[in-house]
């Protein structure tokens, strides 16, 4: 028990990985470990109400485990310059953990590495839902973040293109939204 209770400890980090993005509102920034618990119930309810054949029990999987590379070196923040470097830290810090002694998720490393490279529908939904969510908290703050750090439209439009083709409907809903923010002078003019 002691390895074991030592290892949840240490999942427990993930509290102290703060995000740029801004809770409801705007009120703070959220941590690592609210948005993979946000990212796992919003997951659920959007493939539910879009009729998504998906395992459930893929996705929330997927969802709880998908910033735990983050413990180690911080979040990367979607905007930042130093994105493509994140993958290789962060898979670092989830080898780490999957070879923990008092680790038990055989199969931790490699669903890690599913939700990041979109190996499955699953990690492709995942995937939408993980840019959906930092959007709407946007949205809810008038751009508190975008504004913080200087955020242009073409980024926005850039981080979130992809979704067009793997859900339309939410890729308009985005779309709608978008233009929302624009018109309110939320984000930089590309």
């Amino acid at each position: 028990m002691d390895e074991i209770t030592k290892f949840i400890l240490e999942l427990d980090a993930l509290k102290l990985v703060h995000r740029k993005t801004y809770i409801c509102g705007g009120i703070r920034v959220e941590n690592s470990a609210e948005h993979s618990w946000h990212l796992a119930l919003s997951s659920w309810l959007l493939a539910k109400h879009l009729n998504r054949d998906y395992s459930i029990e893929k996705l929330l999987k997927l969802a709880l485990i998908h910033d735990l590379g983050e413990i180690d070196p911080g979040d990367t923040f979607l905007y930042s310059k130093n994105r493509n470097e994140a993958a290789k830290l962060e898979s670092e810090c989830v080898c780490r953990l999957a070879n923990d002694s008092g680790n038990s998720i055989d199969e931790l490393f490699e669903l890690w590495e599913e939700q990041e490279y979109g190996k499955s529908p699953e990690a492709k939904f995942l995937k939408v839902v993980d840019r959906l969510i930092p959007f709407l908290h946007n949205i809810t703050s008038n751009g508190k973040a975008w504004k913080d750090n200087d955020i242009s439209v073409s980024q926005v439009l850039n981080a979130h293109k992809f979704i067009e083709s793997e859900e339309p409907e939410i890729y308009s809903w985005f779309k709608q939204n978008l233009d929302h923010a624009v018109k309110k002078g939320w984000l930089k003019s590309s």
